[in-house]
C-alpha cells in the first residue's frame, strides 16, 4: 500500500525540524512498526517546497484534466491519486497555510467541474481515506476546540467536495485529531515563538487515527478487489 502524507507547513526556516514534517515521520513509524506494515510505501509531500499558485478559474483542468498554471500541483495530485490512504498534517495559521489552501482550491475544481457537467464522472481521488491532523500552540481545551473548528473542519469541508473520505477519530472528533505544543517560549534574538513538543504524547494522540485510516484503506482495497 502507498500512503501519502502531506506536510502543510509553510515555514522554510523550520527545515527538517518542522512540526508537520516530524509528524509525518511519526505517522510512517506507526504504520511500519506499530502496525507492522513493512511493505507500506510512505510518500511525504512537503508543501513548503512546492511552487503553487491560487486557482484563477481558467477552466483548463476541465478541458485537459491538468492544471494549466502549476506543474507542481499536477505532480502532487498524481501522487495523491496513487495512494491507498492520505494524511494531511496542518498547523493553525489563518486558519490554514496558504499553500494548502491553493492545493485544496485546485483539487476542488479538478474534482467538481467534470462531475458538475456529467454526474457519472468521478475524480481520480474519489473515496481515498484521509486522516487530518492539526497542531497549534496552546493546549487549553478551548484552544484545541478552536483548532478543530478552524483547521480540521475547514480541510474536511474541502475533502467533501473533492470526494475523498474523511476518517474521524470518534463522535467528539469526527474530522481528525489535534495536538498542542508542550511549551511556547520567547527567546532573545529569535523572531518566531519557539515551540517544544512531547513527541511521545503526540504519537499516542495520533496513533488511533492512523490505525483507523489504514484499516479503512485496507477495507476499500479489499472491496475493489472483490468488485474487480
Amino acid at each position: 500500500m502507498k500512503v501519502t502524507c502531506i506536510s502543510a507547513a509553510n515555514m522554510k526556516y523550520a527545515a527538517d525540524k518542522s512540526t508537520s514534517l516530524i509528524t509525518c515521520q511519526i505517522i510512517e513509524n506507526i504504520i511500519k512498526n506499530k502496525l507492522q506494515k513493512s511493505g507500506a510505501r510512505v510518500d511525504v509531500i512537503k508543501l513548503v517546497d512546492a511552487d503553487l499558485s491560487p486557482c484563477t478559474g481558467c477552466g483548463e483542468c476541465f478541458k485537459t484534466g491538468r492544471c494549466g498554471t502549476a506543474d507542481d500541483f499536477n505532480s502532487i495530485y498524481a501522487r495523491i491519486a496513487e495512494a491507498g490512504a492520505v494524511f494531511i498534517v496542518s498547523p493553525h495559521y489563518t486558519p490554514i497555510p496558504s499553500k494548502l489552501c491553493m492545493l485544496l482550491e485546485k483539487m476542488e475544481q479538478i474534482s467538481y467541474l467534470p462531475w458538475f457537467h456529467d454526474n457519472t464522472r468521478r475524480p481520480r481521488v474519489q473515496g481515498i481515506p484521509v486522516g487530518i491532523i492539526a497542531h497549534g500552540g496552546s493546549g487549553e481545551a478551548w484552544a484545541l476546540r478552536s483548532y478543530k473548528a478552524m483547521v480540521l473542519d475547514t480541510i474536511a469541508n474541502a475533502m467533501q467536495t473533492i470526494m475523498m473520505e474523511v476518517v474521524g477519530l470518534d463522535d467528539d472528533w469526527p474530522t481528525g485529531v489535534v495536538f498542542p505544543a508542550r511549551e511556547v517560549r520567547k527567546e532573545s534574538g529569535i523572531t518566531f515563538p519557539i515551540q517544544y513538543y512531547d513527541w511521545a504524547d503526540i504519537e499516542s494522540r495520533v496513533s488511533p487515527l492512523v490505525i483507523k485510516v489504514i484499516e479503512k484503506a485496507e477495507c476499500v482495497s479489499e472491496g475493489r478487489e472483490a468488485d474487480g
